[in-house]
């Protein structure tokens, strides 16, 4: 997808990672980037058009829908990290994890597939993760939500393609951002080449975008047994049987 005249809607972009895709996107020459948070207030990125959205709240998915109807690059980047185990966190807490990050993005998508449609096409960058494929207990309900991100973007990947709209995923490990200050910084990616190489993606019509080695070795390991994957377990092979 050419982004030099693209109109561009970025979800949690008022700060962090969203930002960053907000600047960028401007300086590659978008027409327009809507820049969506649940307090628009906090958007401060010059030339970008602050819109309320919030992911969880259908009503407010479909006003920013009516409100962007030029839209033809949605980003899908809005997203929480509660550090929910699954057998002990409070299931208010996984539930928000889940309904941010995994329904959240499905509502957007949904809402604004017929509004890339009817503008000849474009395309989806769908913000994931290295925990797409590596699961940990805690970031169990995350995990949970960015696999099944993961398997979403897939199957709307295939159902999206005869109206001319490209999807991308995009996964990462830990990023200099707020959402991980509490990570030492040399385990921490720059957001802002991360930001570059994702859009790189886009532009290619690349399906996915892993940066960096944890996302790279996360990938790698889908093919190992789960004992390769999770040596602490101690874990027997396998049973593979059937024809």
């Amino acid at each position: 997808m050419e982004i030099t005249g693209a109109v561009a809607l970025v979800t949690g972009a008022s700060r962090g990672f969203g930002r960053h895709l907000v600047e960028q996107l401007l300086e590659r020459g978008a027409a327009r980037v809507y820049a969506a948070a649940r307090d628009p207030a906090a958007v401060t990125t010059p030339r970008a058009v602050p819109l309320a959205l919030d992911v969880t709240d259908p009503e407010a998915v479909a006003r920013a829908a009516a409100a962007a109807p030029d839209v033809t690059l949605l980003v899908n980047n809005a997203g929480v990290s509660l550090h929910a185990d699954l057998l002990e966190s409070p299931m208010e807490r996984i539930r928000a994890e889940v309904e941010t990050n995994l329904f959240g993005m499905l509502a957007v998508t949904r809402a604004f597939a017929p509004v890339i449609a009817a503008r000849g096409g474009g395309a989806m960058l769908n913000v994931l993760s290295a925990l797409s494929w590596r699961h940990l207990p805690h970031y169990g309900a995350y995990s949970v939500a960015k696999a099944a991100g993961w398997a979403m973007s897939n199957v709307v990947r295939q159902e999206l393609a005869g109206r001319g709209i490209a999807v991308t995923t995009l996964h990462v490990g830990y990023m200099a951002t707020d959402m991980a200050s509490y990570v030492p910084d040399d385990a921490k990616a720059d957001p802002a080449l991360v930001v570059a190489a994702a859009l790189d993606g886009v532009a290619a019509g690349a399906p996915e975008v892993v940066y960096g080695r944890t996302a790279q070795s996360a990938r790698r390991a889908l093919a190992a047994e789960p004992a390769q994957a999770y040596p602490a377990l101690d874990l027997p092979p396998s049973l593979v049987a059937g024809v």
